[in-house]
């Protein structure tokens, strides 16, 4: 069954029928990574997306219920070259199609992703749509045009969570880094929950943390009286600035207690510090990115998934800059000593993906005590 993939420029992608029958909208980005794409589908932050692996094969190793990263796929839809019919992994239960199927992702393959990313790198991430029920080139491009933009869009009313939740899971030992061990509970996190992964919560309890999971919009005096040894804000999809609510609590929250946050975390902590917000223009999505970190020049390879970033030059005084990224030299992490606050853009409980940056869960235990 043939598919189409239009682009708000005009542009049209042939391929076939992939995953759920159907079409959709969304904003088109790519992922450079390998592995990882059930990881990917599942991630908060990719809700209003529509995602291209530029890693031409996929789906070799089919998916499972285990690796999912929160309770359902986010994404809003999934574009490949190869998918792959043949599954070839112990832990799989189900292709990757079936998958897609059961996760209700409208996709497409035998798309050419190589110029499909090359063209997204020219011209930027922009609006699309899919479909599988009706191809007519002009009518997609229409619908693809009228889909919501990006800029000043809040999307983290759609991800977070109802009401509060306690999170115990540690990472299982057989994903934990050598010569790591799960501690003891020593200290009670509140994490806000603008589109939380699984595996941060993992990383969190397996540092010692009781976890305490609050909605993206409780008020800071409510987040105060529970007591929290530190607060967290997690990652999440959107444009950073349109979150007013969450950039008025964490203003609220700022010299009160320990924060640490990533991803859009680290945005909206950038934006409570005096700072300002931009939209990259086709961003960081991969499992691959060199971050230089300031305070020892080590450079690591690290996880990212962001279309915003914090400017550097709107940062006030006594906020700095700790890591850069060296591909476009945008903000990878601030640090306020003077508010016991720090962030990072980039993910550092990539599950799969690399290892370097773990310190920062450690970093955080260490500014609680």
């Amino acid at each position: 069954m043939k598919a189409l993939l239009a682009l708000a420029d005009g542009t049209v992608w042939p391929g076939e029928a992939f995953g759920k029958i159907g079409e959709t909208t969304g904003e088109v980005v790519f992922n450079t990574s390998i592995t990882g794409y059930q990881e990917i589908l599942t991630d908060p932050s990719y809700c209003g997306q529509i995602v291209v692996m530029s890693q031409p094969h996929i789906g070799n190793y089919g998916a499972n219920l285990d690796d999912d990263e929160s309770d359902r796929a986010w994404a809003a839809g999934f574009v490949v070259r190869a998918a792959s019919p043949t599954v070839s992994n112990y832990r799989a239960n189900v292709s990757l199609d079936e998958y897609l199927k059961l996760r209700n992702i409208v996709s497409i393959s035998d798309v050419d992703t190589r110029a499909l990313v090359r063209h997204i790198r020219t011209y930027g991430a922009q609006n699309a749509a899919i479909s599988s029920v009706n191809t007519d080139a002009e009518r997609l491009v229409q619908m693809a045009k009228n889909a919501p933009n990006m800029n000043g869009l809040d999307l983290v009313k759609n991800v977070t969570c109802a009401e509060p939740y306690h999170w115990t899971q540690p990472v299982e030992n057989a994903w934990a880094m050598p010569g790591e061990a799960n501690s003891p509970i020593n200290k009670h996190i509140v994490a806000y929950d603008y589109g939380i992964k699984r595996n941060i919560l993992r990383l969190l309890a397996s540092h010692g943390c009781k976890v305490t999971v609050v909605p993206a919009d409780m008020p800071a005096a409510e987040v105060l009286a529970l007591k929290p040894d530190g607060v967290f804000l997690s990652n999440g999809p959107g444009d950073p600035a349109a979150v007013t609510y969450a950039i008025d609590n964490l203003k609220q929250l700022l010299g009160k207690t320990p924060i640490f946050g990533i991803c859009l975390g680290h945005q909206l902590l950038g934006l409570a510090l005096g700072g300002s917000t931009y939209k990259l223009k086709f961003g960081h999505r991969g499992g691959n990115q060199p971050v230089k970190f300031s305070d020892n020049g080590m450079v690591e390879i690290s996880s990212h998934n962001h279309g915003f970033a914090v400017s550097a030059d709107s940062l006030p005084t006594g906020v700095e800059v700790t890591h850069v990224n060296l591909n476009d030299g945008c903000v990878e992490g601030l640090r306020a000593r003077g508010q016991r606050a720090f962030s990072v853009q980039y993910h550092p409980e990539s599950a799969p993906g690399p290892h370097d940056s773990q310190y920062l869960f450690d970093e955080f235990m260490q500014l609680m005590r």
